[in-house]
């Protein structure tokens, strides 16, 4: 099994970066743990005070559960992946049933953060991507996905995604064994990865 982690910043389009690396693999052969379905759940914090929540913190995740879901499926067993709704600020009751596969790809803001979980990869990967890029793809996204204005979004980014940028997932760069800058543009980089991972498989 391959355990692969890829960070970045939002909007730096890691999304896009595993998305084309899953296509490029035969089906089945992945999965992938987001690391936003590890949100811890705030259903105790009163409804008033959700909004305050800092969703780039580290202390935001639930990192023993996560660790621990990578840890069964690299043991051969399935995992019951937690869900999250971002409209509540809470852990769902849902799951999603997952089987181990030949690659487990984590993907998240902070997916390099923990010293534990960062043990447990074979390969760290951070999508580098310059932040006006960034910041145009966020207040694209959260107007048409999360119905938010442009003021707040970017209010919300020089209060709290810029400053939690430098101080937690810019420095998780150095761990990176591979960094793609310009995310899910950058064909030959995601080539690369893909035939590290093919090799491996």
């Amino acid at each position: 099994m391959l355990i692969i982690g890829i960070a970045g910043g939002t909007g730096s389009g890691k999304t896009t970066v595993v998305r084309k690396i899953i296509e490029s693999l035969p089906a089945g052969e992945v999965v992938l743990l987001p690391q936003d379905s590890y949100y811890k759940d705030s259903s105790h914090v009163p409804v008033e005070e959700r909004q305050n929540i800092n969703f780039d913190h580290p202390d935001a995740f639930d990192w023993p559960l996560l660790a621990a879901q990578v840890a069964a499926l690299r043991r051969g067993e399935s995992i019951e992946q937690p869900t999250y709704s971002y409209l509540t600020c809470t852990r769902q009751p849902e799951t999603i049933h997952i089987e181990p596969r030949e690659v487990v790809i984590i993907e998240g803001i902070l997916a390099l953060c923990d010293p534990g979980l960062r043990s447990m990869m074979d390969l760290k990967v951070f999508v580098d991507t310059d932040p006006d890029e960034r910041l145009i793809r966020v207040i694209q996204r959260d107007m048409l996905e999360r119905g938010r204005t442009a003021e707040a979004v970017m209010e919300r980014y020089i209060r709290v995604l810029k400053p939690m940028h430098e101080q937690f997932i810019e420095p998780c760069k150095r761990y990176a064994d591979l960094i793609v800058p310009e995310g899910g543009s950058n064909q030959v980089a995601i080539d690369i990865l893909t035939m590290f991972i093919q090799k491996h498989i």
